[in-house]
């Protein structure tokens, strides 16, 4: 089976995504290949992240390597925080301080409409390949649910009666942005013998 490098530093993103890749791919983590590193991000968009963080353990540590950005985009917000989600609030990174500022800034707003979007970027051999995901939702005026990370307990998916943070990781697993580009991603490998 072949490893590959899973180049991020969010534990919670790192078990999610084993989850849904199952036994089919063994992946790494950086602490695993001993990089300990804050990778920037510097682009300004999903895709460019993403490459920079692939492109760094290839370069660096001669691995191949997958790596994602994810952005919450709100319609009303002008889709932030977009390519800032994780450092909405500050570069602490905390997601208590992110879903309280989006739900200060969407305060007597009428369309709650938002969308996750998520970007692998994978860098396999001297390949680079990007996947995609999106899943359209709306903004809910106040946290619910435990389960989850991130944006979770405010992000009500179309069709869906309970928010990210309510679900089972089963049912999330199937439906969210992140499955939908790994499910890309993991055709991709498979239909290129890796």
């Amino acid at each position: 089976m072949k490893k590959i490098v899973f180049a991020t530093n969010n534990p919670d993103k790192f078990r999610e995504v084993r989850e849904i890749l199952g036994k089919s791919l063994d992946i790494v983590s950086l602490p695993d290949i001993g990089c300990h590193e804050d990778i920037p991000e510097t682009a300004d968009t999903l895709e460019g992240n993403a490459l920079i963080k692939a492109r760094y353990i290839k370069e660096h540590y001669g691995y191949d390597c997958f790596a994602d950005d994810t952005g919450l985009e709100v319609k009303a917000l002008n889709n932030a925080p977009g390519v800032y989600s994780a450092r909405y609030a500050g570069e602490s990174k905390d997601f208590g301080a992110n879903v309280r500022k989006v739900l200060r800034e969407m305060e007597g707003k009428d369309d709650r409409s938002a969308r996750f979007k998520t970007v692998i970027a994978l860098v396999l051999g001297d390949k680079e390949i990007l996947f995609d995901g999106v899943i359209n939702g709306t903004i809910i005026e106040s946290p619910r649910g435990n389960a989850g990370f991130g944006y979770d307990p405010i992000f009500l998916p179309s069709g869906y009666f309970v928010t990210f943070a309510e679900m089972s990781n089963d049912v999330k697993n199937k439906i969210s942005h992140r499955a939908l580009a790994i499910e890309q991603f993991k055709k991709y490998l498979e239909n290129s013998n890796i």
